[in-house]
């Protein structure tokens, strides 16, 4: 149980450090947080996503139009972001594999009636 405890605050700790960095890439400060207070809420965001999909919707986050990108905001939507990304990233593969139908009818088309 001490383990998993442990497993959770490092992970917890570890988002917090990417969302710092993150911020600190995208406007050049570190942005002013608690770093034990919010470890709670990121610990209810790895419990929610599981830490490979918070990571990612952390780093998603910061592609966003969110101006400023409040801590609080990501804290209280995150599982939004989370579907938004995954509706994106399904999205593009839709776009992909229409483009790629559409390629292969217009090199049937052409072989058919010529190039012309």
């Amino acid at each position: 149980m001490a383990k998993a405890a442990s497993t959770a605050n490092q992970q917890a700790y570890a988002l917090i450090s990417l969302y710092v960095k993150c911020y600190e890439q995208k406007y050049g400060v570190k942005p002013g947080l608690n770093r034990y207070k919010e470890k709670w809420a990121f610990q209810d965001v790895v419990d929610d996503l599981g830490y490979e999909r918070a990571r990612e919707t952390v780093e998603f986050y910061f592609t966003t139009g969110r101006v400023g990108h409040p801590l609080n905001y990501f804290l209280y939507n995150y599982e939004k972001l989370d579907e938004l990304e995954k509706e994106l990233k399904e999205d593009e593969a839709n776009r992909l594999a229409l483009r790629e139908q559409t390629r292969l009818k217009v090199q049937e088309w052409e072989a058919a009636h010529g190039n012309n």
